[in-house]
């Protein structure tokens, strides 16, 4: 990259065309992950370096960080992206040692496609809900199906275009939480056996997407570039502590480490309390929304390799893909309800937005 600014500054480009090459060529090498070490903690950035030469039209493009979108992990340079493919499969499974399944989800996918001679664009708008349900006499399938049902219900209605924004998913996930509360009150449940159910929703919209969360129910990544990483944090007591700044060992020491802090339906909304990640995807992804019964015991970090990876790379169909996860989970944990929802989504330079070079 160092040298790409070399080459501009001593006027090596004769033409805009060259430039433009050599940027789409860069941005292939961070999406294909094309001879590109691992990510480390500290990276070089290329940002002031090519803010600073200065070049006619490069105003139109976004080369800042992405401070907005997932900054942290973004590649330093964010030329504008597309997406070209996107698959999905979801699966679920009772587990080894329950006799019924609490779990609950549901996969909406609409993709809208455009081919010309001279390009070829994909608009992706797709919704991914998976609840892991809790409560005694069979309250756990019953409040998992209520937040499933009130949250696709309210999808349905109020999204329009964009990616609702945060407010607007506070609301939903409020009203889901209230019907569940008020079952509750109506059958007059208490202790263990107030029906509840934790949350895990992804929502794509093109290359930006949403995730929103309550409880223990995960979202993971995996990428070429920066390998699988858990997106959500678990809201529950051990990572309360933490935040508390108690060390690791000495929270997770505790009896109730793994409690859950936040779920819906228990409590009014007054005390609900969602977590929420923007991301933009810059290269090749694969997003898995699982509840606990597929990640507890570091499961996914444990068989990333041979379970995530190939179906990124496409050496495994992602039905397959997640079919053998399922089978996983049964073998080394087994003792819960097992769901997995798997998105994979390439994209590549969107080079009809940089005519304005």
């Amino acid at each position: 990259m160092i040298d790409l600014a070399a080459q501009v500054t001593e006027g090596q480009f004769d033409v805009i065309e060259g430039l433009k090459e050599a940027l789409v060529a860069i941005a292939d090498k961070y999406q294909l992950g094309a001879n590109t070490p691992p990510a480390t903690l500290e990276t070089t950035s290329d940002v002031s370096v090519l803010a600073d030469l200065d070049i006619p039209g490069l105003e139109g493009i976004d080369i800042t960080e992405d401070t907005g979108m997932d900054s942290i992990d973004s590649p330093t340079m964010v030329l504008p992206m597309k997406l070209t493919g996107l698959e999905d499969a979801g699966q679920s499974h009772v587990g080894q040692q329950r006799d019924h399944n609490e779990d609950n989800y549901f996969i909406q996918s609409a993709l809208r496609r455009q081919e010309t001679l001279s390009s070829q664009t994909l608009d992706a708008k797709c919704a991914y809900i998976l609840c892991d349900g809790m409560g005694g006499h069979s309250g756990g399938e019953v409040a998992s199906q209520i937040a499933v049902d009130t949250l696709r219900a309210y999808l349905d209605e109020h999204w329009q275009a964009d990616l609702p924004d945060e407010a607007e998913l506070r609301h939903a996930i409020g009203m889901t939480n209230q019907a569940i509360y008020e079952k509750n009150q109506a059958e007059e449940r208490t202790g263990s056996a107030r029906m509840g159910t934790t949350l895990v929703m992804l929502l794509v919209k093109g290359t930006q997407a949403v995730a929103a969360h309550v409880g223990d129910s995960r979202l993971y990544r995996y990428t070429k570039r920066l390998g699988l990483q858990q997106i959500t944090v678990d809201h529950e007591v051990g990572q309360r502590e933490i935040k508390r700044g108690v060390e690791p060992a000495i929270a997770y020491a505790r009896p109730d480490a793994y409690q859950l802090t936040q779920a819906l339906g228990p409590c009014g909304e007054d005390v609900l309390d969602p977590s929420f990640n923007y991301l933009n995807l810059t290269e090749d992804t694969l997003l898995l929304l699982c509840s606990d019964g597929l990640s507890d015991d570091r499961l996914l970090e444990t068989h990333c390799s041979t379970h995530i990876e190939p179906v990124l790379r496409g050496h495994k169909g992602i039905e397959e893909g997640v079919a053998d996860l399922i089978e996983l989970a049964n073998e080394q944990n087994g003792h819960d309800n097992i769901t997995a929802l798997v998105v994979k989504l390439r994209v590549k330079p969107d080079l009809s937005k940089l005519q304005t070079i």
